[in-house]
């Protein structure tokens, strides 16, 4: 447990093998530091492995997901950008704390906390675990739909990393960026078009198509984009933990024909 995830590194490079995964990458949320340590499990699993990370961006007023892969995890710049992204969330986790005493839910950020491998890392998960363990809610999703989405008490917003940055932390690390889950993000399709436009001139390569937060029509929606964008394409479970996640390590359907794979285009830096 890194960033949001409830399992350490060593606890699902065991659970993907056992599911048949050849190459995994760990893809925390801004931050590399387990990236040791899942490399090594990987190999002890016999899995190949890509280095990951998930970096939170600001565009058109949402928050946006970048994944790099396959980078040097000792980039000074990188780290640097990461170090500067996370430093914003324990600002913002202070305020969503406050917003929810409003509301009565009390001792929300100490709740939060115990939730967390490290506090710069603390997010909205954090909350949402605590607010079910306090009877609050019954699950982490009833809680993101009554008090951590936009309108509702408990929700702050907060600046990440532009596109521009988070792609050249990526690139400039020898690494491949790639926007995650892009039907999530709910753009009317000129912001789409936009963001993929900028993404790709930026540097950006890569796309998941299909990933455990998309419809099986979504994947064949994104197939499109990636063919029309000149874009690799990925494919990613969005697994944070055994209880949560709709989609278990292993288990999504293979990508759309005609598409280029991430993991052959980074063949030379899998380990």
């Amino acid at each position: 447990m890194v960033s949001d995830g409830t399992l350490t590194p060593e606890e699902l490079a065991e659970r993907a093998s056992a599911n048949g995964v050849q190459i995994w990458a760990l893809t925390d949320h801004d931050e590399v530091s387990g990236q040791a340590r899942a490399a090594t499990a990987a190999k002890a699993h016999g899995m190949g492995y890509l280095t990951g990370t998930e970096i939170s961006v600001s565009f058109a007023g949402q928050t946006v997901h970048i994944v790099g892969l396959g980078f040097d995890p000792e980039n000074a710049a990188l780290r640097q950008g990461l170090r500067q992204t996370r430093g914003g969330r324990g600002q913002r986790a202070m305020e969503m704390s406050e917003q929810l005493a409003r509301v009565g839910i009390r001792g929300a950020y100490e709740g939060a906390l115990k939730f967390v491998g490290n506090p710069e890392l603390i997010s909205r998960t954090h909350f949402a675990r605590f607010l079910v363990e306090s009877g609050v809610c019954r699950e982490t999703n009833e809680v993101f739909r009554k008090f951590l989405t936009e309108g509702k008490p408990g929700y702050v917003p907060h600046r990440w990393a532009s596109l521009r940055d988070a792609v050249t932390w990526i690139t400039g690390a020898g690494g491949m960026a790639v926007i995650a889950h892009p039907a999530r993000y709910k753009f009317s399709p000129n912001e789409e078009f936009a963001l993929f436009s900028e993404f790709k001139a930026h540097g950006g390569l890569g796309v998941e198509v299909v990933t455990g937060s998309h419809s099986a029509a979504e994947y064949l929606t994104y197939a499109d984009t990636a063919r029309e964008f000149g874009l690799a394409a990925s494919r990613g479970s969005d697994f944070h933990s055994p209880n949560e996640s709709h989609t278990e390590l292993g288990t999504l359907p293979p990508l759309p024909q005609n598409l280029v794979p991430v993991w052959d285009t980074l063949a030379s830096r899998i380990q």
